[in-house]
């Protein structure tokens, strides 16, 4: 088939009916890395795709029967036999792979960050819905126990009125001098693939897999990895998922000329929300409060105390006052999906409870975008080198059209989020 037909085929939904508690639901995995591996379901998948034909083969091996085996995800959303799809790829390609698979029908668990870009935030929610799609954005913090007392904590009056939410983290986890080596892509990687919407850049191995992380256009640096956990546990606690208000920001940070990656090693930024008034802060590198042990996290602080909520993702611990709080019988109780395993696999879990409900998952694309706005405005401001306001009504930035055209990204042809 060829490239831009296959690319805008998905605009044709394949309507499924919602599965039986007790049916099997059929995965197609996308993305085979760290994270991504790990989302295989062994004895229901249908298919598996990466770029890295070494991923697939070792991948390959943990699946029982004869699963497709592919460099094109496009050839997964072609499979009417598959339910739902996970997707571990590297950040720019979250948002287009989502939008096609709920375009082909299919219920998506995409890692975060949810999207690199406003306007994928606005085609990713845009097509959950129209499709009616399960959407779950893989912030599992969401579904760990540690998070949800902490959450239960505050959001039942006990460090009071929110003033500030200070969150710290080290420095990339980059070498200080490493431009890497352009050259000829290896025979097991897709490179074009790899790329997808992309501008073109030549192979350079110091910038993939784990590494497109400390680039700005494919990863955005920690403040849009990690952070995206931190950024989302600090909305949940404070109850601001749906932030609706003008919010201003403002970061600096330092990058190093001496290296192939680009996204700042060091990054403070600030957010000040309007309604209601409280600041949140990202420091890295950010001081560990001495109370409490941890290498990134956060602290809470109230007109009435303070409460401290180290990592945010699967790995998430808080202090005892938290865990011996107890909720009033009329007072909020954070959900958690009920099967008690692991952060990442409760996560799963809801997220396959929601495909066989249809009700939304815990971490919604609709959450999952409120939470990215946060850090990608924050990077914008970075780059613009000045205090913005911005409007989420609006989806931008008021009285500022140079950082408003960093809002949107061109996409490399034929890649597309037209015809959602």
């Amino acid at each position: 088939m060829d490239s831009k037909k296959r690319v805008d085929s998905f605009a044709t939904i394949f309507p499924q009916n919602p599965k039986g508690a007790n049916e099997k639901i059929i995965y197609g995995h996308i993305g085979l890395g760290g994270m991504g591996s790990s989302h295989v379901v062994p004895d229901s998948c249908a298919a598996l795709c990466d770029v890295d034909a070494n991923h697939l083969k070792n991948n390959a091996k943990r699946v029982t029967g004869n699963p497709l085996l592919t460099d094109d995800y496009r050839r997964v959303l072609e499979r009417k036999d598959i339910d739902a799809v996970t997707i571990g790829t590297p950040d720019h390609w979250h948002a287009l792979m989502t939008v096609h698979a709920c375009q082909a029908g299919k219920d998506v668990y995409s890692e975060k960050p949810t999207c690199k870009t406003i306007e994928e935030g606005q085609a990713m929610i845009a097509a959950a819905r129209r499709y009616k799609r399960v959407v779950q954005i893989g912030s599992q913090g969401r579904s760990h126990p540690s998070a949800a007392v902490a959450c239960n904590y505050i959001r039942n009056g006990q460090i009071g009125k929110i003033k500030e939410v200070k969150l710290w983290h080290p420095n990339n986890y980059v070498s200080d001098n490493n431009f890497g080596k352009e050259g000829p892509a290896p025979p097991e990687l897709n490179w074009d693939m790899w790329l997808g919407p992309l501008g073109w850049r030549p192979y350079n191995p110091a910038i993939v897999h784990f590494n497109f992380r400390w680039l700005m256009d494919s990863g955005g640096g920690f403040i849009r990895d990690r952070g995206n956990h931190a950024m989302s546990i600090a909305l949940w606690l404070t109850g601001q998922d749906g932030w609706d208000a003008p919010v201003t920001v403002e970061a600096s940070g330092e990058t190093n000329p001496n290296s192939v990656y680009d996204a700042p090693l060091t990054m403070k930024a600030k957010w000040e929300f309007s309604n209601p008034k409280w600041t949140l802060i990202w420091e890295q590198p950010g001081v560990v409060p001495e109370r409490f042990e941890g290498e990134w996290g956060g602290t809470y602080t109230g007109d009435k105390g303070d409460l401290i909520v180290a990592g945010g993702d699967g790995g998430c611990a808080t202090e005892e006052k938290a865990k011996l709080y107890t909720p009033p019988a009329d007072g909020f109780k954070a959900f958690l999906h009920p099967e008690n395993t692991d952060p990442t696999e409760r996560h799963r879990r809801n997220w396959r409870h929601c495909i066989k409900t249809r009700e939304k998952p815990v971490m919604d694309v609709e959450i999952g975008v409120k939470v990215i706005i946060l850090p990608i405005i924050a990077n914008i401001a970075y780059t613009v080198g000045r205090k913005l306001t911005y409007d989420p009504k609006t989806w931008k930035f008021i009285n500022d059209e140079e950082a408003n055209r960093l809002l949107y990204e061109p996409y490399r042809a034929p890649w597309s989020l037209k015809g959602i």
